[in-house]
Formats: C-alpha cells, sequence, structure tokens
C-alpha cells in the first residue's frame, strides 16, 4: 500500500525577521521559520506583544515606518505550481494578490466595516476591484452566496454595520475575506470581542469552511487552549520566536518548551477540581 501524499505548502516562511526603528531598535519578530500546508490550520500563540500581530503583518508586507523587515523570506506556493517571492513583489502585483491570493481578518475587525454603507455594497466592493469583468448580477448572487456560507441570511445584505449583532458582523468580515476563494486566510484574534457562545459558533463556522472550501488558516490567538480545539499544528512564540511548533495533539501531551507548559497550566479546567491545571487535571498541591 502506496504512503498518503503529503499536502502540498501553500505558505514557506524562512528566517523572518521584523525590526521597528528608533533610538534603540526593537526586533519584534526574531528569524521566524515554519510552512503552512494546504487545507491546514495553523494556530499561533503567545502573551500579547509577542510578536504575533507584526508578523501576520510581515506575511501581508502591511507594515509602514517605522516597520522593516530586517531578513528572511517569505514565498507563496500558488495551486498552478509557481512560486511567489512575497517580498519581491511590486505595490500594483502586491495589490492584486492581497485578497486574492491571501486574505485577512484583522484584530477587531468586526468594527472594521463602513458604517454608513450596506453590506452588499461592502461586499461588492472587493469584487468589483478584484474581478472587473464580473456582471453586477454575478456580484449580486456571489454576495448571496458568500454570506449563506458563514450563516448569515443574504437578505442581510440590504443591512447596515449597526442593525447586526457582533456576531453577525464577524461573520460578514470572514465573508469578505473569503469571496475571492484565497488559498490563504490569516486571522488575527477574530473571535476575541465575543461571547462564549457566539466565539463557539464562528470557531464551528472557520473549521467547516476549511474543511468545504480547503483553504488554509494561521489562526492567531493568545487563547493555546482554543488552539489546542481547532488547529492541526500549533506555534508558540515567546518574544518574537517562535519556540515551539508541532502536532496540536503532541503539543497538548507533551509539550516541550517550558513557556508552552506555562500557557497550558495557565487555565483552569471546566471539569476538574478546585484549582486543577487544563493540561493535567491534578490538583495544585499535587502538581507542587
Amino acid at each position: 500500500m502506496s504512503e498518503p501524499t503529503a499536502p502540498r505548502p501553500v505558505l514557506t516562511i524562512e528566517n523572518l525577521s521584523v525590526v521597528y526603528e528608533a533610538d534603540i531598535p526593537v526586533t519584534a519578530v526574531k528569524g521566524a521559520s515554519f510552512q503552512l500546508a494546504a487545507g491546514e490550520i495553523l494556530g499561533l500563540a503567545g502573551e500579547s506583544g509577542c510578536g504575533k500581530t507584526t508578523l501576520a503583518y510581515a506575511v501581508n508586507r502591511l507594515h509602514k515606518p517605522p516597520a522593516r523587515i530586517a531578513s528572511g523570506s517569505i514565498t507563496f506556493h500558488d495551486a498552478g505550481g509557481r512560486d511567489i517571492d512575497l517580498l519581491a513583489l511590486e505595490s500594483e502585483q502586491l495589490r492584486a494578490f492581497r485578497w486574492a491570493q491571501l486574505s485577512m481578518v484583522f484584530q477587531g475587525a468586526m468594527n472594521a466595516l463602513n458604517p454608513v454603507i450596506t453590506i452588499r455594497a461592502q461586499l461588492e466592493d472587493v469584487l468589483k476591484t478584484h474581478r472587473p469583468g464580473m456582471s453586477k448580477t454575478q456580484r449580486r448572487e456571489r454576495a448571496a452566496d458568500v454570506l449563506r456560507r458563514v450563516g448569515v441570511d443574504p437578505d442581510r445584505l440590504r443591512s447596515y454595520p449597526h442593525e447586526l449583532s457582533g456576531g453577525m458582523r464577524q461573520r460578514v468580515m470572514i465573508a469578505m475575506a473569503m469571496i475571492l476563494e484565497p488559498q490563504v486566510m490569516i486571522m488575527d484574534e477574530p473571535t476575541t470581542a465575543l461571547d462564549v457562545v457566539v466565539q463557539r459558533d464562528i470557531l464551528r463556522e472557520i473549521v467547516r469552511l476549511r474543511d468545504e472550501l480547503g483553504f488554509a488558516v494561521i489562526f492567531i490567538t493568545h487563547d493555546l487552549p482554543l488552539l489546542l480545539e481547532i488547529s492541526d499544528r500549533i506555534a508558540v512564540m515567546l518574544r518574537g520566536e517562535i519556540v515551539e511548533l508541532g502536532d496540536a495533539t503532541t503539543m497538548y501531551r507533551e509539550p516541550k518548551h517550558e513557556y508552552t507548559k506555562k500557557l497550558l497550566g495557565s487555565f483552569p479546567s471546566l471539569s476538574g477540581s478546585r484549582g486543577a491545571f487544563i493540561r493535567t487535571g491534578i490538583d495544585e498541591g499535587e502538581a507542587s
């Protein structure tokens, strides 16, 4: 029996470093390296300020001075087998690439919708920009379809952002990020501002859409237990460095780095006894 074929890579990051220039330069990302496979959910975990969002912005080439990419490479492998050097793309090439091949749901994105424009207009604006050959009817059908896919009634296309709940606005932002069917979606804390029930619904939708459409996801959060539920692999960041990268199940059972162990031990168990740790389920007294 032949071995199963490994998923093809869609993104390769090698030795990437990002520096914020100041009187004393600050290296926010230090030598980050990883590969993202087609259809994979890669979790990126770490405390606030560890460099997660800086890394995401670097992949999308969204940094502005004083930030700059000091070293490394970012290579996108498209469905046609071409390798695209993202750091070599000129502004117009980069504009065409973003959203069509690699999109991003920004931190606090549910508040990023234009408050005076309907949901339909905002979704169709992406299509007008990147798919100018589409007819008005095709744009409307695509906007309705993508909204339906994220679990929102297409009747909401006529709504303004303030008429939607926080969960619906976040679903609209996810719909906007996937409307051009990119191969990679970066999600930066997409559920942080939502209550637990809505958060779970959004996470289920993300996994379902990944399974249905096959795009890869880089999911950024400080919540490691959440990543253990939805990720295939997890990268743990500390002070700008990826200190551990591996299979989610293995990381849960056998974390190698001390910081990963502390992250896993910092969340209480909902089912264990008082003071229990989430990873081991043992009492705090026994752990000491």
